[in-house]
């Protein structure tokens, strides 16, 4: 059977990306940050980076550097928010991106940490659209990234049963 000829400039209009030539590891770190409410309701602290996009505070773990004390750092980079403890491990969440010709295998480790002392006094990195408090439900509904919001469950769970 004869193949087809392919459409006269077919190719030109198809832009594939160009090939991957090497694969690299990342490791971040970030904070699921709650403080309650004057009702004693649990919110939960986002940020909404320059493509609109609710998420939690979160960065690159820098050489030397535990991811406990990287989640910290970038929540305090991030928001300006300046008091809170770390309280527990939540889990890592590992996804896989695109970077031009470089395939970028992330792991991304998550804490729950407990906002302290004026936590309505934000200083927001300039890229970031907004620095916002949820109700916890809503925050769920709100974060852009699913496995995100299943280490949040996590950590209202942890809230709950520790009354935090």
């Amino acid at each position: 059977m004869k193949r087809p000829k392919p459409i006269q400039g077919f190719r030109r209009l198809v832009k594939r990306p160009p090939t991957i030539t090497e694969a690299v590891s990342e490791t971040t770190s970030g904070g699921v940050i709650f403080r309650r409410d004057a009702s004693g309701k649990v919110e939960i602290l986002l940020i909404q980076d320059a493509k609109d996009r609710w998420t939690i505070p979160k960065g690159h773990v820098e050489s030397g550097e535990e991811p406990r004390v990287t989640a910290e750092r970038e929540i305090r980079e991030e928001t300006g928010l300046k008091e809170m403890q770390v309280l527990n491990w939540l889990g890592k969440v590992n996804f896989r991106y695109r970077r031009t010709q470089t395939l970028v295998l992330m792991t991304m480790h998550i804490y729950l940490v407990k906002a302290l002392g004026d936590s309505n006094s934000f200083k927001p990195e300039d890229w970031l659209n907004a620095v916002k408090w949820f109700p916890s439900q809503e925050a769920i509904d709100k974060i852009e990234y699913e496995d995100i919001s299943k280490l949040m469950l996590v950590g209202l769970k942890k809230i709950r049963d520790n009354n935090l």
